[in-house]
């Protein structure tokens, strides 16, 4: 990259930084990169690679050709890395002659894989997936007692970022794969919570399939197979796991299970501070932002609901950049249903800047802003340019 244009991208990242009011300290915590680079970038020192300009970008609430025009695009790069995904897991059963990482080492990976999958950075898990997928199965094959479950953990954690990027992206059948991986792993950690996460991440696919009643019928069995509530991260295994089925419960247009659910979903929640718990966002604002997605999942005779809760409640920055920009796609769709396309580009917007990969990748969004296109056809450039972005046209 020419001079000229590093120091251009490293004023355009600073400008953006101030104008969402973060130091450069704050930034590079929330990027996962070291101060000193975010320094260097900033004053045209050093050209930020892909990867970390995914993190900038991502920290940001921005997409990456905002900072760097023409810059490669965030699902080509994801798309890429696929075929290494698929070969980690391959062959999961066989033991290999790998060298043998520390435990310590991996639960450090997969924890900021965890990160990423909160925060909607796709591309960054794409990359480093296939190592951590590889390095904790040689874990768990070459490990016994205590650090063998760890590393059956671990694997499970790591298999769940990955099929975050093989669903978000359309690679179903590997994220069917990467499910059952997950599960095959939790049930060697002999942990009942382990087994209820793998049972709220399996629920994909069911919504892949649309078979949402036999959904339904499988987290209900996950509910009753759940350890009692009775510690916070038992209670928000199981309040996941009602949030979850009151989804596909509407999904089945069965609105008295979904009300069911979503009631305990509720009576947990609110027993909780809004966290992430064994890898999953719950607490009353996640059940909230469920409350609009029940409503979506039941359909347009739903839509005033969806909308009467987005009149009094909106996601706090707090909660994890995934479902923040979940909440706004649904409710772009209500929006549009309701016909107020010009409230569903709002929507739309807010949605892409807090997180412009899980955006760009979700169907809904897409076909709330083709809808939107059409029925405002003449209007602004800004429209057909998301539309572009999105895939819409």
């Amino acid at each position: 990259m020419p001079s000229a244009s590093m120091r251009e991208v490293g004023q355009r990242i600073a400008t953006i930084r101030r104008a969402r009011r973060m130091t450069q300290a704050e930034l590079a915590r929330a990027a996962f990169v070291s101060l000193a680079t975010v320094k260097a970038i900033e004053r045209g020192a050093r050209a930020p690679s892909d990867d970390t300009l995914d993190s900038l970008s991502g920290a940001l609430s921005v997409d990456p050709s905002h900072i760097v025009t023409g810059s490669t695009r965030t699902d080509s790069r994801v798309h890429a890395a696929i075929p290494a995904i698929s070969a980690a897991i391959a062959a999961y059963d066989i033991p290999t002659d790998a060298e043998l990482c520390s435990l310590h080492e991996l639960a450090q990976a997969a924890d900021t894989l965890v990160q990423w999958r909160l925060g909607a950075q796709y591309a960054r898990i794409a990359e480093r997936a296939p190592k951590l997928l590889a390095d904790t199965l040689t874990a768990l094959h070459h490990t016994s007692g205590a650090d063998r479950l760890r590393a059956a953990h671990l694997l499970a954690v790591a298999a769940r970022s990955a099929d975050a990027v093989a669903y978000k992206y359309g690679h179903r059948d590997l994220s069917a794969r990467l499910v059952e991986l997950m599960r095959w792993a939790a049930d060697q950690t002999d942990d009942r919570i382990a087994q209820a996460t793998a049972a709220y991440v399996r629920t994909e696919t069911f919504f892949a399939a649309r078979a949402h009643t036999q959904g339904l019928a499988a987290l209900e069995r996950a509910i009753d197979a759940s350890p009692s509530p009775l510690g916070r991260a038992a209670t928000a295994a199981r309040g996941a796991l009602h949030m979850r089925a009151a989804v596909i419960a509407g999904r089945a247009g069965d609105a008295d299970a979904a009300a069911l659910h979503l009631a305990d979903a509720r009576r947990l929640g609110d027993t909780l501070t809004e966290g992430a718990y064994n890898g999953t966002a719950f607490g009353p604002d996640s059940v909230r932002a469920h409350e609009v997605s029940v409503a979506i999942s039941l359909g347009r005779d739903h839509v005033q609901r969806a909308l009467n809760v987005a009149e009094e409640w909106t996601p706090p920055e707090s909660l994890p950049a995934e479902r923040q920009s979940g909440f706004w796609i649904e409710l772009a769709r209500a929006q549009v249903w309701a016909a107020s396309p010009d409230d569903a580009f709002e929507s739309l917007k807010v949605a892409r800047h807090i997180a412009p990969q899980h955006t760009r990748e979700h169907p809904w969004a897409r076909e709330a802003a083709a809808t939107v296109r059409r029925l405002k056809r003449a209007d602004a450039e800004s429209l057909t340019s998301f539309a572009d972005w999105i895939g819409a046209i």
